[in-house]
């Protein structure tokens, strides 16, 4: 099914085929001096991204020119080349190709700015070509010939929340980048703005933690982001842009307590001071109010009583907004997000103004904690997502590497933006670095929901790196790729230590693995791991100079690190059961090659990420980043029964199932790397314990009374509040069983189910008398839930 807009973009690239190619290099980049301010910033941009392809800089002018040009102009100007598919449209673009001129036009300066970029990609100048060092396509001729009208973005408001940036961006920023401020200040936001707008996003939420320098405290970042046409959005912790993790904004011996009730005054002096200064720019406002930082909202425990006091922080807020934007809090874009405490507050009748944007979270570790219902869909305000790439809390922060399987980021995105979270989106990416690839995929998604499949998006990787080093690699980068995520799937590296952070005493401390040296799934994690570590080396050793640090950015670093940190505590573990001294050495080699890996990051580019990849250990009561003992044979280390996962020792291959709709088979999600889909999450709820109910037939061979199965499924959410987790089983002619993931986050066991990214429900059922051949029965539900793994063992 074809649209309007998509016939008329094909019927202009097809006419392109015809079109003799304009050497940019030649032409004089025009634009109209009464146009948005941003038109002139990309007039300069243009020229700076040709100037870098050929090494001259085209000339830049606001008048008419007879030659070679490239005319730069909203639909509204005067100059510009009309387009009506352009008006009424958001963050637009048409490019359109005449025989000495190129006219780039879009339905406003963003639209603008993201067609100047697309001629800039297609002439050799990569979004990363600064943060991730992708080198530029050197040519002494520019061509270009084309004709080209975008769509609108699926996604209004895109971006980045810059996040626990203690151990690599501020490292790097200051004692590198900004030397001389000491902090991360304008100089690095120029840069992540920019790069926010090559990625096609329009927004920014600032690094906040305590130990940057407030985003406000140095106002030029504000005009640095305003120079590329980028709105300041802020977290779920920072109303009206007031960020009180920071000293310079709130310090309790000077300014009290924030609590709305008790301290009222000076609270909304805070906020109205922020709105004086910052009036003039267009911004995305956080409404409501959390505790300090990430704590909970002071003041009474009640979530009735809380909601009461958000309305009247809500209704407060709105009157600033309007008194200091000098327009109807209604024409405001604002933002609430129901996260963490803040869910159980909303769920307790809070009333959000109807205008204001609800931003729906994962719960940190990837799953999506709810989605829009019909009625929040019918909100005039619509609705956002908040995801995570990087995170510090309990059961564990992982702010190290970048792990996140693209296939899961994809599939939880779309179970929001299939139910109308299609406002807002925002990506916590931490540092950035080494979130290069990740982030670039998110923001593609956001541009372009509907360009990603459940079949494309695990391939999405290395198709895009291949893009860059070589698509004769492409191949050897899915194999990198979906090993080096299907590793981390089963345990981040981050993880390996098996501590839980924020807990008690005893499991605070580093314990040894559930991998097994007797049962040989150490030995073959360890193998699979040498394995895409010698395909990294092998591939950016063959590959030209300048394109090696980009390769050792984006995954070479990441690939080998996390080898490593797997070497140590494993080997270390191998110490502690045996004794055998060459273990301990092996887990000290290891250590020190990761720190070796850190000094490489630290001098690639002429040390330009210097600290980035910082010495100091991530979170505050990690343990990974220290070592093992390593005093000779011990049980001090065993991991304790109970945070052990089921593994039972006959298991029925999901990879080898082949299913029809409603099931699916997901590619890059899954101990297996496949995993069965009962559904999609938005059809119809079934009744998991009929035998009329949607099911897939599994045979199986066993020779017993009953079967212990354990059927290990995604720990996800339900995706509504009257909705949960079921699905049914049953083997032979049994009845069914209905198994239920009742989630209660910050429990024991869900702390236990995100670091394995695993729920094992273990049943036990009766095998039908007088044959070895069985079927098992899986059922829908609630649909969307995803099985992953199959194992069981026989009772006799």
């Amino acid at each position: 099914m074809f649209n309007k807009t998509t016939i008329i973009s094909t019927l202009f690239a097809l006419s392109s085929l015809s079109l003799s190619a304009n050497d940019l290099s030649k032409a004089t980049i025009v634009y109209d001096n009464n146009d948005a301010p941003l038109v002139s910033q990309m007039a300069q941009t243009l020229a700076d991204d040709i100037e870098r392809v050929c090494g001259k800089r085209p000339p830049i002018s606001t008048k008419t020119v007879k030659g070679d040009a490239i005319i730069l102009a909203t639909n509204t100007s005067p100059i510009a080349k009309k387009c009506d598919a352009l008006k009424d449209k958001w963050e637009s673009y048409a490019i359109t190709t005449t025989s000495n001129k190129v006219y780039v036009t879009g339905s406003d300066a963003r639209g603008l700015a993201y067609g100047v970029f697309h001629i800039s990609e297609k002439i050799g100048v990569n979004a990363w070509y600064w943060w991730a060092d992708v080198p530029v396509k050197h040519s002494d001729i520019v061509e270009y010939s084309e004709n080209y009208t975008s769509k609108e973005p699926t996604v209004k408001y895109r971006g980045i929340f810059l996040n626990d940036e203690d151990w690599g961006l501020k490292t790097w920023s200051s004692n590198n980048f900004e030397k001389e401020l000491g902090d991360i200040g304008p100089k690095t936001y120029d840069k992540v703005c920019e790069l926010i707008l090559r990625l096609r996003g329009n927004m920014l939420a600032p690094a906040m933690h305590s130990c940057t320098g407030a985003f406000y405290s140095h106002p030029e970042s504000q005009v640095a982001a305003d120079k590329w046409g980028i709105m300041i959005t802020t977290s779920h912790c920072e109303p009206l842009l007031v960020n009180n993790a920071a000293a310079s904004e709130w310090n309790k011996e000077r300014d009290g307590e924030w609590n709305f009730v008790t301290n009222r005054k000076r609270i909304v002096k805070k906020f109205e001071d922020r709105l004086n200064a910052t009036r003039q720019y267009d911004n995305i406002y956080t409404v409501g109010m959390r505790g300090l930082h990430d704590e909970a909202m002071k003041g009474s425990d009640d979530p009735t009583h809380r909601a009461r006091i958000l309305e009247d922080v809500f209704k407060t807020q709105r009157e600033i907004l309007q008194r200091y934007k000098g327009k109807s809090a209604s024409d405001i874009p604002q933002i609430f997000v129901p996260y963490k405490e803040t869910l159980d507050i909303y769920d307790a009748g809070l009333q959000v103004p109807d205008d204001v944007t609800l931003v729906w979270t994962d719960d940190n570790y990837g799953y999506m904690k709810r989605v829009p219902n019909a009625a929040e869909r019918q909100r005039r305000g619509g609705n956002g997502a908040y995801y995570h790439l990087s995170y510090l809390g309990t059961p564990h922060d992982y702010l190290w590497l970048c792990t996140t399987p693209p296939a899961l980021m994809y599939a939880e995105m779309k179970k929001a933006y299939d139910a109308g979270a299609n406002r807002y989106w925002l990506l916590n990416v931490g540092d950035i670095k080494p979130m290069e690839v990740a982030t670039q995929m998110f923001m593609d998604m956001a541009w372009d929901m509907d360009a990603f499949s459940y079949s494309n998006a695990n391939r999405y990787h290395a198709q895009w790196l291949s893009s860059l080093i070589g698509k004769q690699y492409e191949q050897r980068l899915q194999r990198v790729f979906d090993t080096y995520y299907r590793l981390a799937w089963q345990r981040k590296p981050e993880y390996m230590g098996y501590e839980i952070e924020w807990d008690s005493k005893e499991n605070e401390r580093l314990h040894d693995s559930d991998f097994s040296f007797i049962t040989g799934t150490a030995q073959q994690r360890l193998a699979d791991y040498a394995q895409i570590a010698s395909e990294c080396k092998k591939i950016q050793g063959a590959l030209p100079t300048n394109l090696q640090a980009p390769f050792f950015e984006m995954l070479g670093y990441s690939v080998l690190s996390a080898e490593q940190m797997n070497r140590k505590f494993l080997y270390a573990q191998r110490h502690h059961e045996t004794g055998e001294a060459q273990y301990a050495d092996l887990s000290r080699d290891a250590n020190a090659s990761i720190q070796s890996l850190i000094a490489q990051f630290d001098t690639i580019v002429g040390g330009k990420w210097q600290q980035m990849v910082s010495e100091v250990p991530p979170g505050f009561c990690a343990q990974y980043q220290q070592m093992p003992d390593l005093n000779g044979k011990t049980d001090a280390y065993r991991l304790p029964d109970a945070l052990r996962y089921c593994d039972f020792s006959n298991v029925i291959s999901i990879a080898s199932l082949s299913p029809t709709l409603p099931f699916r088979l997901l590619d890059g999600v899954g101990i297996e790397w496949k995993a069965l889909q009962l559904g999609q999450p938005h059809d119809a709820v079934c009744d998991a314990s009929s035998k009329q109910s949607p099911r897939i037939a599994i045979p199986f061979t066993a020779t017993g009374d009953s079967i212990r199965l354990c059927i290990t499924t995604l720990p996800m959410w339900p995706i509504a509040k009257d909705r949960s987790n079921r699905f049914g089983i049953s083997v032979d002619d049994s009845d069914n069983i209905v198994c239920e993931n009742k989630q209660i986050e910050w429990g024991a066991d869900w702390k236990k189910d995100v670091l394995g990214n695993r729920k094992d429900h273990i049943v036990t059922l009766p095998l039908a008398k007088g044959t070895d051949s069985h079927t098992l029965f899986i059922y829908i539900g609630d649909p969307g839930q995803v099985v992953q793994k199959i194992s069981y063992e026989v009772n006799k």
